[in-house]
């Protein structure tokens, strides 16, 4: 890991990027910041596929079953996942298959797993069979992509950005994201109390001891350790989905051959004087005498017996080998050994019996001490494992299916049986198109849905933003609880305060600071030895004396800061000491496991970088300024005082200066920009990119733009403000825009839309259709090219001929038009085959480019939370005008500023005028400034320098009576954002339209020319108003009238009907309408009455219920 990336960073910006030398041309390396953004999920993923898949393959027992009198066993050997390459019998000059070709195809980016499965009849093993398993998505520009190691030039060349930052997975052609998930922090005993245990079964508390439990190849589960009011502990776990409790003593007598007494020794540690706790031990002892297991083996004979049913093993199993079955799965799966069990058992026991008696504080699991995250990578493996061990029981199955077809069983039928196994193909694409999991283990997870987002490109941010995105859980947001979403102290530097959505989301997606990383995956250190317990990596390794624990501790931290004695530099190693009061238990944990948070801070004794996690940075003091710093307290110090923001945060100019809630608005608000997301627009077929068309780097920006190069992707414009309160079109956060600024191209942009059209899905089965034109095709209006695709640059209306289709058997072409009512320019045209190469010319991809300028309506915001709607394009001439002839180019209302306190923007427009006076770029990156050294002191000073007023103000002059203002106006320079909010895309008008079948009523929804929905509360605003007639015209006449032929005797609406002519009336004479029930036709009526009532008589009808209309 290198730790002195930070060292070295530039403290200021320049404009360097805009003026260097050699622009446009490749550079020789892809830019490291940014890549690092995505390093979580690239390294998981690697480490997933090489190092993890072989521990896997180790992990999945093998599959033994009875078959005609034989003992069957498959197991796998090994096994290899490799880079996507086109499929068999496919002609190709290069073989490998790259991520831009499945985004145009709209197809999948995978590659083939391969696995070695050996078999054995009786125990003789009968050879290895290599059997392809199906495909699994690859992550881009993991080791096992074709990207991976390209150099920006070459990317270029394979239609990539030069920055591609990979990290997500290709599926149908969609860029799909593996979130980030929060979990408990792995082999961690924590204590929790919760008033729904009680419910759990008779005697049970609410003190409990719960431990997420993690195998090296990341298998998990959750077990808990329950305090019962009579002293006893019960263990509980979960094995497929189902809860089993299990009393303590049976578990500690299963996993060790040791006399009670040396069992009640080890579990009164630290507890030796106090006898009720002895009575406890020697109760829960006595329980397991009281069933007659006196020894390891009868305790075991036992369980077997028991748990047998559930565990699914084959039926030659002792009862023994059951119980051992049943340890592995369930009890602490992350040690090895049975004693390492033990001891860990007791450990637990002598906590929960600790908290129990209110003698150490419960360790909330909202804290990020006790978390971790869960990495795309991980989570892979973990579904990877699981599907392994079913493609070896669907083998199984078919077997059993098939036994009397099959034989014999040689290498040839099994190959065939082999090729029947559900391959892994379906599940890993749906998982990841889906973002469901479907399991039957659950994984050890909280969650079965929202697993996966979509990156969107809109812009370069909120692409950014996805990479970095934590998320608490699906099962979070659902709860009445807030406690969840509190931003708790602990997470300080970990997570970014500021950045989280506003609503429902609020507090449960958090996005990691820029500094913090995952731990990646390593090999443990050394374990130590006697009154704290030791535990490494939630392995109970020994004890160590209360005096020597802190040198042990400091030179531990020296080993691990200097890289020596073979300690990784992301060890975690945190001290909880003994208080004397009721707090957390004490005891020196160490930690080395991947998926835990860290963050580099400052190691002030030996003056380097340390990594520290989040448990550990509780028990440490790390200051952050100088000023802060105390001789002999303060340990560490921050790397900058704005580390503790997000990426996206960070790039907020002068975020110190605003109020907090508008700093959260504007995290929101950059990820919606109109910006300039990628640089291969030409390469690309999302369904909806933005483009602005004349963006600009910033004038004043924190360092942190530069370091990230997010000039190479900007996201708006820099404009001239006025703060002025003018024409009053400008009320509630409406601003006026000058409309000359607006025709030389202020915030111009055009919106990219792609369809995919595959011709095998419009006409399935015949396979003789393709694109063309039949010559001479009068519908055509000679739009379309001889392939019957429209040319490109070419506009297109609504109504124009947009492709045409021809079958060649028959000579028949049938054109389709296009179909929105916004015209579009044709930007260029893919033709895609399909994934085998077999696809004649039937799958095309048009994309169109609608130009988008800015209208009334269209949202726009600074970079401070302060957004606005463009309320009118004014006249130059009318704008006001300051001394020199200038018009600003926005006119923003001085109200916008006092209730919000975004001071940050007055900051910014001083900057970006002085900026703009001197030639320069300004740093606004927070906390440079103080009470001390203020801000305005600062630019007020430059702006004197340049001939202008300190405060940033100039005289203007009315433009429509050419008068001086009274007041001055404050006008400066102020970088703006267009959002892709956008009037185009939301309003709704309908005069006719599409009507409901059922009901005749008007369709609602703006994609098919709805109406409004006039509700029940409108309905009573009008008949509040007294507005009887608007009233009724809105809900019959506009809706559903229809006019019925009613029989004023009966009262029947149903059963007035045409009377049946005979043969040789001609079909001009008048019919008369007859009442079917009384026979006789001058009773019958017309009145009017919606159409429903109609639908609802012959509902109720069909129901028996008559209805009678008394008709007056």
């Amino acid at each position: 890991m290198d730790l002195n990336k930070w060292c070295n960073l530039k403290s200021e910006p320049s404009l360097k990027n805009l003026t260097e030398a050699g622009f446009g041309v490749p550079k020789e390396k892809q830019h490291v910041p940014v890549q690092e953004l995505v390093k979580a999920h690239i390294e998981s993923f690697d480490q997933a596929v090489t190092d993890g898949l072989c521990r896997v393959v180790e992990a999945i027992p093998p599959m033994e079953f009875m078959y005609k009198g034989d003992r069957i066993s498959l197991s796998f050997v090994e096994a290899i996942i490799h880079t996507p390459a086109v499929s068999k019998g496919g002609i190709s000059k290069d073989l490998r298959v790259f991520p831009a070709e499945c985004r145009g195809r709209r197809c999948t980016y995978k590659g083939k797993l391969v696995a070695d499965v050996s078999w054995s009849i009786n125990g003789i093993p009968k050879g290895i069979i290599k059997q392809s398993l199906g495909q699994v998505p690859i992550m881009v520009k993991s080791k096992l992509c074709n990207l991976y190691g390209l150099s920006p030039k070459e990317l270029i060349e394979h239609h990539e950005e030069a920055e591609e930052m990979g990290g997500y997975f290709i599926v149908n052609g969609i860029e799909k994201v593996i979130r980030l998930l929060i979990m408990p922090r792995r082999n961690y005993p924590i204590t929790v109390s919760r008033p729904k245990f009680k419910s759990r079964g008779q005697g049970y508390t609410q003190y409990a001891i719960s431990m997420y439990c993690v195998r090296d190849e990341h298998t998990s589960i959750n077990m808990n350790l329950h305090y019962l009011d009579n002293g006893t502990v019960m263990v509980n776990f979960i094995y497929k989905k189902e809860l089993f409790f299990l009393p303590l003593g049976f578990a500690l007598k299963a996993l060790v051959d040791f006399s009670d007494y040396q069992i009640y020794q080890e579990l009164i540690k630290g507890r030796e004087d106090n006898s009720f706790f002895k009575s406890c031990v020697s109760e829960m002892l006595r329980m397991v005498m009281d069933q007659g297991c006196m020894t390891k083996a009868k305790v075991l004979n036992y369980l077997g017996e028991r748990f047998r049913v559930k565990l699914n093993l084959p039926e030659w199993f002792t009862h023994e080998q059951c119980a051992h079955f049943l340890l592995d799965e369930c009890l602490c799966i992350h040690l090895k050994s049975d004693v390492e069990k033990f001891y860990m058992l007791c450990l637990m026991t002598r906590k929960l019996f600790t908290f129990a008696k209110q003698e150490c504080m419960e360790e909330s699991p909202d804290s990020l001490m006790f978390q971790e995250v869960l990495t795309p990578g991980r989570f892979y493996l973990m579904f990877l494992k699981e599907k392994m061990a079913g493609w070896l029981v669907s083998v199984k199955l078919a077997l059993e299916k098939r036994s009397q077809r099959v034989g014999g069983l040689t290498a040839d039928s099994m190959t065939k049986l082999f090729n029947m196994g559900t391959d892994l193909t379906r599940a890993f694409e749906y998982l990841l198109a889906t973002g469901n999991l479907q399991s039957k283990t659950g994984l050890g997870m909280l969650q079965n849905t929202g697993l996966c987002v979509v990156a969107d490109k809109l812009n370069f941010i909120r692409y950014l933003a996805h990479f970095r995105c934590v998320h608490r859980g699906a099962a979070f947001a659902k709860m009445r609880t807030t406690s969840v979403r509190k931003l708790l102290p602990e997470s300080w530097g970990f997570l970014c305060p500021v950045h989280t959505p506003d609503g429902e989301p609020c507090g449960l997606m958090n996005h990691m600071t820029a500094h913090c990383v995952t731990a990646a995956d390593g090999n443990p250190g050394q374990p130590y030895s006697d009154c704290y317990p030791v535990i490494l990596d939630g392995a109970m390794i020994g004890w160590v004396e209360k005096e020597v624990a802190p040198s042990v501790v400091e030179s531990l931290r020296r080993f691990k800061v200097l890289g020596e004695r073979k300690i990784p530099p992301w060890t975690e190693i945190v001290l909880v000491p003994q208080t004397g009061k009721a707090s957390m238990y004490p005891g020196l944990y160490l930690f080395t496991t991947p998926s835990r948070m860290v963050r580099p801070v400052r190691n002030l004794g030996l003056g380097k970088q340390e990594l520290i996690g989040t448990f550990e940075q509780v028990f440490l003091n790390v200051g952050i300024l100088e000023e802060e710093l105390e001789e002999g307290v303060t340990t560490h110090q921050e790397l900058f005082p704005h580390s503790m923001l997000s990426v996206v945060a960070e790039f907020i100019p002068f975020s110190d200066h605003n109020q907090s809630p508008r700093n959260m608005y504007q995290c929101q608000m950059s990820k919606q920009t109109m910006g300039f997301p990628l640089h291969s627009y030409q390469e690309r077929s999302d369904n909806k990119l933005y483009r602005l068309q004349t963006p600009q780097s910033p004038l004043v920006r924190p360092a942190m733009y530069d370091h990230y190069n997010v000039d190479n992707y900007p996201i708006g414009t820099n404009a001239i403000v006025a703060v002025i309160s003018y024409t009053g079109y400008d009320m509630e956060d409406a601003m006026i825009v000058n409309k000359s600024s607006w025709e030389r191209g202020f915030a111009h942009g055009s919106v990219y839309k792609s369809d995919l059209i595959d011709l095998s899905d419009k006409v399935k089965g015949d396979d003789s259709i393709v694109f063309g034109v039949k010559p001479g095709d009068p519908k055509v209006m000679d739009r379309l090219d001889a392939d019957g695709l429209p040319f490109i640059g070419s506009m297109l209306k609504y109504g124009d001929p947009y492709y045409s289709y021809i079958n060649l058997n028959t000579g028949q072409s049938y054109v389709t038009f296009y179909k929105y009512q916004e015209s579009c320019i044709v930007d260029n045209i893919k033709v895609c085959s399909n994934d085998t190469g077999t696809g004649r010319f039937k799958r095309i991809c048009i994309t169109c480019r609608v130009p988008r300028n800015p209208t009334i309506g269209d949202k726009f915001a600074s970079r401070h939370g302060q957004k606005g709607i463009l309320s009118r394009l004014w006249p130059a001439e009318d704008m006001p005008f300051t001394e020199s002839g200038m018009c600003p180019d926005i006119l923003f209302n001085p109200h916008g500023f006092p209730s919000r306190m975004t001071i940050g923007m007055l900051i910014e427009s001083m900057a970006g005028k002085s900026a703009a006076l001197h030639g320069l770029c300004h740093d606004a990156t927070p906390f440079k400034f103080s009470e001390e050294s203020s801000a305005l002191e600062h630019f007020g000073e430059m702006l004197k320098a340049g001939g202008y007023n300190y405060y940033g103000t100039e005289r203007l002059y009315s433009g429509i009576s050419g008068l001086e203002l009274e007041a001055d106006i404050f006008i400066g320079v102020v970088y703006y954002q267009r959002l892709r909010h956008m009037v185009s895309d939301k309003f709704q008008v309908r005069t006719t339209g599409a009507r409901d079948k059922l009901t005749n009523q008007p369709l609602g929804g703006r994609t098919v020319q709805g109406g409004i929905r006039f509700g029940e509360m409108e309905r009573d605003a009008l008949l509040a108003h007294g507005t009887s007639f608007l009233l009724h015209d809105r809900l019959f006449n506009c809706s559903d009238r229809s006019v019925a032929q009613v029989c004023m005797d009966c009262g029947s609406l149903l059963s007035p009907l045409l009377e049946k002519p005979p043969p040789h009336w001609s079909n001009t004479r008048h019919r008369k309408t007859i009442c079917l029930l009384c026979n006789k036709s001058d009773s019958i009526e017309t009145v009017s009455v919606p159409y429903v009532f109609r639908y609802f008589v012959a509902e109720l009808a069909a129901m028996n219920v008559k209805i009678k209309l008394d008709v007056k």
